[in-house]
């Protein structure tokens, strides 16, 4: 299979080809999304065989219009409603009972379906030439780094799709905050929306656990990895273990004004949204410099920082606080790899 590339002029070209049952990776502003027809249940069903993602681990399901909510929800309760009058076009899906329309083949058998209102005016315009909602998980190999350009998709899924629509850089850099509504109002995947502005549109209390076991994107223990093994290291120690790192190729993304003695090292900004803008990409490019490790100083612990948090430490091996744990693992790697 050949993959097209799609500039900005070819928005009936990607609907075109959705229509055919084609998957075409669309821009959103969170991350690119590898789009299927969601009422075609084959085109869906070739999702999870081009990224080799679980049958069992469910799509979102974008829509253009908050209307659509009601097709695909069995009952839509007065809290969607007014999270989606203030957050969409944007990036919250929101986890709500499906309807009898709706295949197993999107949601895993299971008896909830995710519905996300994307604010990429490409993203929309595609959807409003095709007339119907798509499913679109991001577009790259299951369990690797979200893509963020076109052409970190085309790297990763050539061959495996029908075309790529180049839409430039995603301005956020982290997948859509997941809030489930089938209960208490509880976040299952944080993002760029945040507790706090759910609860000022809500008026009650967002329940945000640490871990929880609802089948959902993006909650596998290991996710969001790029090809080097990653670990975290906080930031009193982040000097003393790169500096006894066991490796000429080793990358350091570090926060402003830290920045270590060694290591292919990249200062991180020192706002949270700006940091996740920047977090993948900043991976890939230490990917494809062919760093054999990555270390990532902790960013601060408060609020603003959660989805980073979350994306961090499912895409890292560990928190190391001595060289030892990344020597050793990266021994282990050699001895394997010769």
């Amino acid at each position: 299979m050949k993959t097209e590339y799609l500039d900005k002029g070819s928005i009936n070209r990607a609907a075109e080809l959705l229509s055919a049952g084609e998957l075409v990776a669309l821009p959103t502003e969170t991350v690119y999304g590898l789009a299927a027809d969601a009422c075609n249940r084959a085109a869906v069903a070739a999702t999870f065989q081009a990224k080799g993602r679980p049958a069992d681990h469910p799509l979102i399901v974008h829509l253009s219009s908050v209307e659509e909510m009601a097709f695909w929800a069995a009952s839509v309760p007065q809290e969607a409603w007014a999270l989606a009058n203030r957050f969409w076009p944007g990036p919250l899906t929101l986890l709500l009972r499906k309807g009898k329309r709706v295949p197993d083949v999107i949601t895993g058998g299971r008896d909830t379906v995710a519905l996300r209102l994307p604010a990429h005016p490409m993203f929309l315009l595609v959807l409003k030439r095709l007339g119907r909602a798509v499913t679109a998980p991001s577009a790259n190999l299951h369990k690797r780094l979200s893509p963020t350009s076109a052409g970190d998709v085309q790297r990763e899924l050539d061959g495996r799709i029908g075309a790529v629509l180049d839409g430039g850089d995603c301005a956020l850099g982290l997948e859509s905050t997941i809030l489930d509504l089938t209960g208490s109002p509880r976040i299952l995947r944080p993002g760029p929306v945040s507790a706090m502005e759910i609860e000022a549109c809500l008026g009650e209390t967002v329940i945000q656990p640490l871990e929880h076991s609802v089948a959902v994107a993006g909650n596998m223990r290991e996710h969001y990895r790029p090809q080097a093994p990653v670990w975290l290291v906080p930031a009193g120690a982040l000097n003393a273990v790169v500096g006894q790192v066991e490796s000429e190729r080793f990358g350091v993304l570090h926060m402003p004004g830290n920045r270590p003695p060694t290591g292919r090292c990249i200062e991180m900004p020192p706002a949270a949204q700006d940091f996740g803008a920047l977090l993948y990409r900043q991976m890939r490019n230490m990917d494809e410099s062919g760093c054999e490790a990555i270390l990532v100083e902790e960013p601060p612990a408060d609020a603003a920082w959660s989805a980073i948090h979350d994306r961090l430490h499912r895409a890292a091996l560990s928190v190391a606080t001595e060289a030892r744990v990344i020597n050793e693992a990266l021994q282990l790697q050699a001895v394997k790899a010769g």
